[in-house]
């Protein structure tokens, strides 16, 4: 069995009926399964009220860094979780991270997380930082939806902005979780009707700052989108590149042959992941050497 038939048969065994607080135990787990390499500095900070991080290594450069929003489907998902992929990804672009905590739901339903991930990038653009941004799932999701947002409160947009499997589209209507219900082995329709319900609540699914693939794109920042090919989620990628190069925005879209729902994150033991992961980080460092 490879790598890749390791992982997916590993998703494939994790328990399905949980409760929201065993999901959230079981994400934060994965900071015990996969730690923090020894030489990243941690620095915890309160970003305007956002509890936050800086993750940096010896060779971060000191005139840009990487504002980061997690996934978790806006219910779970931590600065523990993903600490070691962020403090990684840092490496790769030789760039200071800084993860945003936001308040997750259904405690704090929409639009608080976006409102904290605002507050976030208001707290390092008050500091002179050089910004890009990335996220992952529903942490990509709401880093477009901030950058929607930046643009009507006519703050700066980023250098750029990588996307790792993003969910775009709360109105889980995409044809891939049709097309891929076998082949996804982390995520399906039921799942993610649940967690936007939860995040949601009675309001309309398509609302543009919580699905931006509905939103006008129109001067946000350049989008930078990894997919693989087997997600429910890859049509999200699909529309979301649709819907930013008609609105005259520069677009990469990365489908990747055989790859599951945010696979860079487990680039200590996937090839594939470790490329994905050092491709995004090169792609944040040119950007800041263009800024």
């Amino acid at each position: 069995m490879d790598e890749l038939d390791r992982l997916e048969a590993m998703f494939r065994a994790r328990p399905t009926e949980l409760t929201i607080d065993q999901r959230r135990e079981a994400c934060d787990a994965l900071a015990r399964l996969y730690p923090t390499a020894a030489d990243v500095s941690v620095a915890p900070v309160m970003a305007n009220g956002v509890p936050a991080e800086w993750t940096f290594t010896s060779d971060a450069r000191e005139d840009g860094v990487i504002l980061y929003l997690h996934g978790g489907g806006f219910v779970w998902g931590s600065l523990g979780s993903h600490r070691h992929f962020v403090s990684e990804l840092g490496r790769a672009a030789e760039m200071k991270t800084f993860a945003l905590d936001y308040r997750r739901a259904p405690e704090f339903p929409f639009p608080d997380a976006l409102d904290d991930a605002v507050n976030g990038y208001q707290y390092l653009l008050d500091r002179g930082m050089q910004l890009t941004v990335a996220g992952d799932s529903a942490g990509a999701g709401l880093a477009v939806a901030m950058l929607v947002r930046l643009r009507e409160l006519d703050l700066p947009q980023p250098a750029s902005t990588v996307l790792f499997s993003p969910w775009a589209d709360m109105t889980i209507a995409a044809g891939s979780y049709a097309r891929n219900a076998k082949r996804d082995p982390v995520l399906n329709r039921e799942l993610m009707l649940f967690l936007a319900e939860q995040y949601l609540g009675d309001r309309p699914r398509d609302v543009p700052l919580a699905s931006p693939v509905f939103a006008d794109l129109h001067g946000i920042a350049p989008l930078n989108i990894f997919v693989g090919a087997t997600e429910a989620l890859l049509d999200d990628s699909i529309a979301l590149a649709r819907a930013a190069t008609i609105a005259d925005v520069r677009v990469r879209l990365e489908i990747w042959p055989k790859m599951f729902h945010f696979w860079p994150n487990y680039y200590q033991e996937l090839k594939e992941g470790k490329q994905a992961l050092d491709m995004a980080g090169a792609i944040l460092r040119d950007a800041m050497l263009v800024k």
